[in-house]
């Protein structure tokens, strides 16, 4: 079966989004690229660092509350929609809830084939990024690093920490190109 869902699990600063640039320009056809922070993008203000939206510690923590995961329903099962439409997707995303958040992401993209991916990256290196981006809160990379793995399952898993993006890009393509010959 054709892969026509590609979701990357990794926390904040782990290198998910170059990998997802990366997979555009190396996977064959054309790929949307939709994740976490075109979501939190187009949240209006008031849910933005408020009760019932996401709140950002200053220490990095990241909370959602119920108004955030209503509206987060409909972002997945939008994403979903997109792919039974026939559009191929790449999502980025940052499982907080680690294995509950990916029961979210099945039940939306139930009866579809995804390909899961673990992006893992060393806590120190994430850091190091977070404070060379500027723009994050410091400590988010650290708290997420192992948080979005927890009882997560996957069918690869990559580790920025040493390897580039494009390398790991060209691994997951790799398995998705197996997955059309099987």
């Amino acid at each position: 079966m054709t892969t026509q869902v590609i979701v990357l699990n990794g926390g904040s600063s782990s290198g998910k989004s170059g990998i997802v640039r990366c997979l555009q320009a190396v996977l064959p056809g054309h790929w949307l690229a939709l994740g976490t922070d075109t979501f939190v993008d187009v949240l209006p203000a008031s849910l933005q660092q408020a009760d019932g939206g996401i709140e950002v510690a200053a220490d990095g923590r990241v909370t959602v509350g119920a108004e955030f995961r209503a509206l987060e329903a409909a972002w997945t099962e939008g994403v979903a929609a997109m792919a039974r439409a026939g559009a191929r997707v790449v999502v980025d995303e940052v499982f907080l809830g680690g294995a509950r958040s990916q029961r979210r992401w099945q039940e939306a993209l139930d009866g579809l084939p995804v390909l899961w991916v673990g992006v893992r990256c060393d806590a120190t290196v994430a850091a190091g990024r977070e404070v060379a981006r500027g723009d994050r809160t410091s400590g988010m990379a650290a708290s997420q690093a192992d948080l979005v793995h927890q009882g997560v399952t996957y069918d690869l898993e990559v580790d920025t920490t040493h390897t580039e993006a494009m390398e790991c890009a060209r691994a997951i393509a790799a398995r998705v190109s197996a997955a059309r010959a099987a």
